[in-house]
């Protein structure tokens, strides 16, 4: 039993190679087509232009001879293929593989063909990408070879190939695509389908290599290629994925060249995939400009200032879509604001009296400033002003001054630029009233304290006497910028009273004269410029609850210019060439003056000084470091006589000046040689 049943299952293919013959019966198989087509009409549509041999199948057989009948009526071979074939599949038909080390002769050939003026050939292209392809195999793999059809061997090779993809694949992509004159998307060109699987490929291949590039030279040269394909990058989601994740770590963290490259690159491909790509570029460019504005120096600041000003460029390319995330992130420094004043503890107050939340105030009232104009952010103006004043008053004590300072500032550039009345005066004069300006201070500091990268003090710092002084700066120019702001308003005599009562009353109080001279002088362009916008207001025979009116009075106050705007605008011109200074470094520089190297005397000019009788040493210096600044020979170094110097100094008073006017040319001359003031880089500050 055992036997039979095994030959039943030997004998059961035949059985099922005869009925597989019956249903390749051409009738047969029209009716089953037909009976497809009623039952799953979705899939009979996707045979339909996929496989068009396989619909008809009775054509292709009537076109076959007997002989050819005969050997093919037990196997059916389906025809070529028309639909798209994988990305990584890009083997060209009429592409001819050329197996072996490729050489710098077979470069300039495939150069020559990437520049012709007429029709690129799909096979140009293809072996191209391919020889890219090896150059990277050569790098990435361990052993050092390629599996592929060509070998690269050697440097100048492997920098032959990357040259010529860099330099000249691109425009020869876009002559292949047709894409010369017409700024249309790739993927909708007639040949994209061809070159989407080399593409892929190459893209792919590039992202590798910029990823394994540390210096910043050949950074700056593959984004800016990376620039010109970011037409095709778009194409492919996952590619352009890939490429903003490296793209936006160089964004916040590669040298000032290599971070503007890449943010144009990041623009560039976000914008032809705006739909797709804008919520998660977004989302990631935030998170990276948080982490990496934790630490504020004068060296991070322009890097911070940057991403930043390009954070703002991304979020207005669709306010719709930046509503969302502004109102969430927001929300997110609101919350940390109320835990931090609802639960009294240390932890709460870090999580708001840090630069990351200050940072990100300043970038949303950057935001709301630039989109002053138009009404989809406007709403969001309030709630971030009530943020920023809360922060204030969290801890309203001395040592958080800086930061109180930092907030001012954000919330006077809100209030210019975005035309809104901000009660701003109250928060500055606080300062005059809460602290004793009096006291006496315990250490002395020779430069009064930047606040620009700090905002906590500690203790030592205000025991200084250089605390007081900066802290007078910092109010004087901020109650000059926010006055100067609002000198146009028809309400500048209301909004600044309750400050001028103050200013007053600490006039009266305080004994020291540097601040009180200071603040007089405020306090007295303050008074001018109120008398005249009292006058100006006079004449007006509008009401006042005509807000068109009143808006076009205070544009013509503002044209026609107030005694405290043009106060406020020469200081600013002094102001700003004083930060110049600082951020050159010139106090520095003016401390270190040129030293004078001493020309090298010979024998016989020594001989011949001393018949003269005239001195040996025209420019004495009181530093015991002559040696190490001058380079002074070993007979130099030897002790002078003092006592002959003396008297022949004396004698000869008139030759001693003829001298030294004689020398201050050879130091000029000196200097202009070997000028050892070191050169110093605006970037670095």
């Amino acid at each position: 039993m055992k036997v039979k049943k095994r030959k039943t299952a030997i004998q059961q293919p035949k059985e099922t190679a005869s009925d597989s013959e019956d249903e390749l019966d051409p009738g047969t198989h029209k009716k089953s087509l037909e009976k497809l087509k009623k039952i799953d009409p979705d899939f009979y549509n996707f045979l339909e232009e996929n496989d068009e041999n396989l619909l008809n199948f009775e054509d292709s057989g009537d076109e076959l001879s007997d002989k050819e009948a005969d050997a093919e009526n037990t196997v059916h071979k389906p025809g070529p293929l028309q639909g798209d074939s994988d990305e990584s599949d890009f083997e060209d038909a009429d592409a001819k593989p050329i197996h072996g080390k490729i050489t710098l002769k077979m470069v300039s050939q495939w150069q020559t063909e990437l520049q012709i003026e007429g029709k690129i050939k799909l096979t140009t292209l293809t072996t191209v990408i391919k020889a890219f392809n090896a150059a990277m195999l050569r790098v990435t793999s361990e052993d050092g070879t390629s599996s592929g059809e060509f070998k690269v061997e050697g440097s100048s090779v492997f920098n032959a190939v990357i040259q010529m993809c860099v330099l000249y694949l691109p425009n020869a992509i876009k002559k292949y695509l047709g894409m010369e004159q017409s700024g249309k998307d790739p993927s909708k060109c007639k040949h994209f389908i061809k070159i989407k699987g080399p593409l892929v490929a190459y893209l792919n291949d590039l992202l590798k290599l910029l990823c394994g590039v540390s210096s910043d030279n050949i950074l700056t040269v593959l984004l800016k290629h990376l620039h010109q394909m970011s037409l095709y990058i778009a194409c492919f989601i996952r590619i352009a994925k890939q490429s903003l994740k490296k793209l936006i770590t160089l964004w916040s963290t590669g040298e000032e060249t290599v971070r503007v490259l890449a943010f144009l690159c990041i623009l560039r491909i976000t914008r032809n995939q705006q739909a797709s790509l804008l919520d998660l570029v977004l989302k990631a460019m935030y998170l990276t400009y948080v982490k990496n504005c934790k630490f504020v120096s004068p060296s991070t600041w322009p890097g911070i200032n940057f991403m930043r000003r390009s954070l703002v460029e991304m979020f207005t390319l669709d306010l719709n879509v930046s509503y969302q995330h502004v109102f969430l992130y927001i929300r997110q420094l609101a919350i940390h604001l109320r835990n931090a004043i609802v639960v009294q503890k240390i932890e709460n107050r870090q999580a708001v009296y840090n630069w990351q939340f200050v940072n990100s105030l300043h970038l949303w009232a950057d935001l709301l400033s630039s989109t002053s104009t138009k009404p989809q952010l406007q709403p969001l103006i309030y709630p971030l002003v009530m943020v920023i004043t809360n922060t204030i008053k969290l801890v309203p004590t001395h040592q958080y001054y800086p930061l109180r300072f930092h907030c001012v500032e954000i919330l006077i550039g809100l209030s210019k630029d975005a035309n809104t009345f901000i009660p701003i005066l109250p928060f500055l004069v606080e300062v005059l009233t809460s602290y004793d300006f009096n006291k006496k201070h315990k250490k002395m500091s020779m430069k009064p304290l930047d606040f620009s990268c700090i905002l906590r003090l500690g203790k030592s710092q205000l025991s200084e006497n250089g605390f007081k002084d900066s802290v007078i700066e910092r109010l004087y120019a901020l109650l000059l910028e926010y006055t100067a702001n609002e000198s146009h308003s028809i309400a500048f005599p209301d909004i600044t009273l309750l400050a001028v009562v103050q200013i007053k009353q600490f006039l009266k109080t305080c004994s020291v004269s540097n601040y009180t001279k200071k603040l007089r002088q405020l306090l007295e362009k303050i008074e001018e410029n109120a008398k005249f916008v009292e006058r100006e207001r006079a004449k007006i025979s509008f009401s006042l609850n005509d807000d068109k009116m009143i808006t076009a009075w205070e544009t013509s106050i503002r044209t026609k210019g107030t005694p405290l705007l043009h106060f406020y605008e020469n200081w600013n011109k002094i102001n700003k060439i004083q930060k110049r200074k600082k951020v050159t470094k010139n106090d520095e520089l003016a401390g270190e003056l040129p030293m004078i190297k001493r020309p090298k005397v010979s024998e016989d000019t020594a001989v011949s000084k001393t018949e003269n009788k005239g001195p040996l040493v025209l420019f004495p210096s009181d530093s015991e470091d002559d040696k190490d600044d001058f380079g002074l020979n070993d007979d130099e170094t030897s002790p002078p006589k003092t006592k002959k110097v003396k008297k022949k100094e004396i004698k000869n008073k008139k030759v001693n000046r003829k001298k030294v006017v004689n020398n201050t040319e050879e130091f000029n001359d000196l200097g202009d040689k070997n000028d050892i003031v070191q050169d110093f880089s605006v970037s670095d500050w």
